[in-house]
């Protein structure tokens, strides 16, 4: 895929500054700083001091300089940071530049968002009412005009696996009465939406994870293969996807099955995340679909009993990038 050179940059929000997303960043900058795609941080410069840095006032400045400095776009100070200690004071200025990577790509100031990671817990404690970035970006954009089936869906993806789950973040015991055909029919449809649109596969094949062990046995296991995910495969197939299952997770993720599709839609978290992270712990990349931007992340927390010893590993972030280049490629090629 021809990534040149393009005239706007990657924008990447600093997630939470007392963790170990401002380090990523700049290992990131590292590898990438010769590569086809600049990018920008929203963030305090302090927080960047192991690789040089250059301040920018308009995120077109930064193609000029990337090669030579990491560009840290002007106004996110975060006073009082003290390393692998959270602190709810920073809410504000977290918040603020996820807003405004939103704000610069819809505005087609920049290419992509990619987010670093942030605490939950932290920003909850100063008033935040979302679950997680997915559902921020979803209540940010919710009015925004967009032509696709719109999400956030959940996509998590490394080298030869991309997995969609249905639920996400709750109990084990509510995942069968959060799902229904309408959930999992969404969720498949953003995903092959967004697969055409911003990755350039013309006709996805996507395969969808039964709930209960050997897909329910018949009904000896469970019923939701044949009440709930059939009847939403069913009407996928109906839509024209290409579309198989409900088929057991047990047998979904070797070598040989993972050939036959570009992505799982699975019914639960872990049901889609141990196989990916038991395939490339390291490389994982979360990416929103069913935006009107792109959005990606790394596949990891703040990590903040490492923050600050110089030894996370930036594996997932360069992933995350370099994918949010190639979505952002494909959608305006598409």
């Amino acid at each position: 895929m021809d990534l040149s050179a393009p005239t706007r940059p990657l924008v990447i929000s600093m997630g939470d500054p007392t963790g170990i997303g401002p380090e990523v960043t700049a290992k990131a900058w590292q590898a990438l700083c010769h590569g086809p795609t600049p990018f920008c941080v929203l963030g305090d410069p302090a927080l960047y001091s192991s690789v040089p840095t250059q301040p920018i006032s308009e995120v077109s400045e930064a193609p000029q300089v990337f090669c030579d400095a990491l560009p840290v776009l002007k106004g996110f100070e975060a006073p009082g940071v003290v390393v692998g200690q959270p602190n709810p004071a920073h809410a504000g200025v977290i918040l603020g530049a996820i807003e405004h990577g939103v704000d610069l790509v819809l505005s087609g100031q920049a290419l992509a968002l990619v987010t670093a990671p942030i605490a939950k817990s932290v920003l909850m404690a100063a008033g935040f009412s979302h679950p997680g970035h997915t559902e921020f970006l979803g209540a940010l954009l919710a009015t925004t005009p967009f032509e696709q089936t719109r999400g956030p869906v959940m996509m998590l993806a490394v080298e030869g696996l991309r997995v969609v789950p249905v639920t996400i973040h709750c109990a084990l015991s509510e995942v069968p009465s959060r799902l229904t055909q309408e959930a999992i029919v969404h969720a498949a449809l953003v995903t092959a939406e967004a697969l055409q649109r911003d990755l350039g596969l013309k006709a996805p094949r996507l395969v969808v994870a039964a709930l209960n062990p050997h897909a329910g046995e018949d009904g000896a296991f469970g019923d939701e293969e044949a009440r709930v995910i059939a009847p939403a495969v069913a009407a996928l197939q109906a839509m024209g996807l290409q579309v198989r299952g409900p088929l057991p997770a047990d047998s979904l993720f070797h070598s040989e099955a993972r050939a036959t599709f570009d992505a799982a839609i699975c019914m639960y978290h872990d049901q889609a995340l141990i196989p990916l992270k038991a395939l490339d712990f390291w490389g994982g990349v979360n990416a929103t679909l069913g935006l009107p931007i792109i959005r990606t992340s790394p596949d990891h927390g703040t990590g903040f009993d490492i923050a600050g010893r110089g030894i996370a590993r930036a594996e997932s972030m360069i992933a995350a990038i370099q994918m949010a280049a190639a979505m952002a490629h494909g959608r305006m090629t598409s």
